[in-house]
């Protein structure tokens, strides 16, 4: 038995969700003919109150389509420090759009409408435009750290009076609104688009969507297909998203459930500094100097457990619906073991 602790991309279909996607009906993606692709970006757009939705084989791709939409080359975007659009998107931001990031020190992935408005320039010939900011929600390297509405709902202000387009990356925001109980309507609302994952905590194999107006959708459908991103027969895995949206988003506190645990877990270990808080499926910690962090994942790796290195000294564990209470025993025994 293998113990995939790295990512929450590591899932695999249940059989429900395979007999879902075996009689999925599909046609042409391009031609825009797939009537389960169609269902599923109506189905997705709707739940966060957006016109329309598109279909991306990453979430990688739906957030470049984003800033390339709500951007010129020369332009700028703020985002935090540890944002996925800078750190994790192979440099995407400058290769595809000629945008120039600049970075916000915020609380664990998460900026103030103060830091934002302090951020911003004057309107200058020498200086570069700011026309987007990008949040995250939840914050990957801030260890699922997550906005409250209020928090976006005061960015958003910033935003809309200094005429700033705002992209919410939300590829774990199903996660954010698993502890919140807030209406995704409302992020809808405060974000000119949205990104959101199928295949993390919600376990379908592949596939993003990004939302917003018909006529921003429209544009973003050219981009996808610049990208390479315009598949035919897609209608198979728009049906494993579609199961997902159905079934998997209502069980996520039981992921929350588990990382919760395991944070308990290495807090009291003399191996670690420190644990950053866990909010929802993402466990971060930083190892001390007696434990050096390549000693401790192949330590790990004996009891065929796999774990993530974010950085020096710095480990990730990811819980989610393959990750079972068996697992966990395991898991807890080979950590008191070490």
């Amino acid at each position: 038995m293998t113990i995939d602790l790295r990512s929450d991309t590591v899932t695999r279909p249940t059989p429900d969700m395979l007999k879902h996607m075996f009689n999925a009906k599909v046609g042409d993606d391009v031609f825009n003919e797939d009537p389960t692709i169609i269902e599923l970006e109506a189905k997705a757009a709707s739940i966060f109150g957006k016109q329309a939705g598109l279909f991306c084989p990453s979430g990688t791709m739906t957030n470049q389509i984003a800033i390339k939409m709500h951007t010129q080359p020369g332009d700028e975007l703020l985002c935090d420090v540890t944002a996925h659009v800078y750190n994790y998107e192979g440099g995407g931001v400058a290769f595809t759009s000629g945008v120039q990031p600049r970075l916000i020190q915020g609380d664990r992935g998460r900026f103030t409408a103060k830091q934002l408005s302090d951020a911003l320039h004057p309107d200058a010939d020498w200086l570069p435009r700011t026309t987007l900011v990008v949040v995250e929600n939840t914050s990957n390297k801030g260890g699922g750290s997550f906005y409250k509405l209020e928090n976006v709902k005061e960015i958003a202000a910033v935003c809309q009076k200094n005429k700033i387009n705002l992209h919410m990356d939300g590829a774990r925001i199903f996660n954010a609104l698993a502890e919140t109980g807030e209406d995704p309507k409302e992020y809808g609302k405060i974000c000119d688009s949205v990104s959101i994952c199928l295949s993390k905590g919600l376990g379908a194999p592949v596939g993003s969507l990004l939302l917003g107006t018909k006529g921003f959708i429209a544009n973003a459908r050219r981009i996808r297909k610049l990208l390479g991103g315009g598949m035919r027969q897609a209608g198979y895995l728009a049906a494993a998203g579609i199961y997902a949206l159905d079934n998997n988003v209502k069980r996520l506190k039981d992921d929350h459930k588990k990382a919760k645990y395991l944070g308990s877990l290495l807090s009291g270990k003399t191996y670690i500094d420190n644990v950053l808080p866990v909010d929802t499926n993402i466990v971060i910690f930083t190892l001390n100097d007696k434990m050096p962090s390549d000693k401790f994942i192949a330590e790990m790796k004996k009891e065929n457990i796999l774990v993530s290195l974010m950085g020096t000294q710095l480990v990730r564990m990811v819980t989610h619906l393959d990750f079972t209470d068996e697992m966990i025993d395991i898991t807890e025994k080979t950590l008191k073991k070490i």
